[in-house]
C-alpha cells in the first residue's frame, strides 16, 4: 500500500533550470566572471550547486560565490523569478493529500536553499509533513541512502513511496531503494530515454498528471 508521494523540487514542483541558469550567471557577472554556456549548465544540472559551479565556471571562489548568490537567490525569490509553483501543481498536491497520501520533499539543495520552503507562511506549509535536504541527510542522490532519513523518522518502507524527479539521478536514487519512481519531462531538459528503465515505472510529461498516475498505477489506494 502506498502511503507517501515522495517529490523532487527543481525542475519536478517548480520549473528552475531556466531561472537558476539566469541567476548563476548574474552572480558570476557581479564576480567579474564570463557568463557560463547554458549546455554546460545544462550537463551539471541535477548536480548540488556548490558541486556543479566549479565545472560551470572553473577557478570559481566559492567562498565569495556563496553569499552572493544567496543573496541574489533571495531576492529572485522575492521578485516571483525563482521557486514559483504554478496553481496546477499546488491542486494536484491538494488532490493527493484528498487522496490520503503524505506528502514530503527529497532534493539536493542545502537547507538554506530551500529555507524559505520551510517558512509558516509559504504555500507548501499545509501541504507537506517533512523536507529533506543536503543538511539533514547522512547522503544525497544518486546514493540510494538518500532516502534513509526519510523512511525511518516516517516509519516507511520503501514499497509504500513513491518518489516524482526529473533526474537519472532522481531515478537511480529511489530504484536504488526500492522505491517506485515516476519521471516528471515538464521542463524538457529529458527525455524518457535518458531514464533507466529498471528503474522508471511510468512518466508524466506535466507534474499535474501524477494524480491520475497514482490512480493508475495504484487503483487500491484511494
Amino acid at each position: 500500500m502506498i502511503r507517501a508521494v515522495v517529490i523532487d523540487v527543481d525542475d519536478t514542483l517548480c520549473m528552475t533550470e531556466a531561472a537558476s541558469f539566469a541567476l548563476e550567471n548574474e552572480v558570476l557577472a557581479r564576480m567579474g566572471r564570463p557568463p557560463m554556456p547554458r549546455s554546460l549548465h545544462l550537463a551539471t544540472w541535477g548536480e548540488p550547486l556548490l558541486e556543479a559551479m566549479p565545472k560551470r565556471s572553473p577557478g570559481l571562489d566559492l567562498d565569495r560565490f556563496g553569499p552572493l548568490f544567496h543573496e541574489a537567490m533571495t531576492r529572485h525569490i522575492a521578485d516571483g523569478l525563482l521557486d514559483v509553483i504554478p496553481p496546477d501543481n499546488l491542486e494536484a498536491l491538494d488532490a493527493l493529500l484528498l487522496a490520503g497520501y503524505s506528502l514530503m520533499l527529497l532534493t539536493s539543495r542545502t537547507g538554506a536553499e530551500i529555507r524559505h520552503m520551510l517558512e509558516p507562511d509559504h504555500v507548501l506549509s499545509t501541504r507537506i509533513s517533512r523536507i529533506y535536504h543536503r543538511d539533514n541527510t547522512r547522503f544525497g542522490k544518486p546514493d540510494p541512502r538518500a532516502f534513509d532519513e526519510l523512511l525511518a523518522e516516517a516509519g516507511l518502507t520503501p514499497a509504500e513511496c513513491v518518489y516524482v524527479g526529473d533526474s537519472p539521478g532522481d531515478a537511480e536514487s529511489a530504484g536504488g531503494a526500492g522505491i517506485p519512481f515516476i519521471a516528471c519531462l515538464q521542463s524538457g531538459v529529458r527525455a524518457l530515454s535518458d531514464f533507466n528503465p529498471r528503474y522508471t515505472t511510468a512518466a508524466i510529461a506535466a507534474f499535474p498528471e501524477v494524480v491520475e498516475t497514482m490512480k493508475t498505477l495504484f487503483p487500491y489506494e484511494d
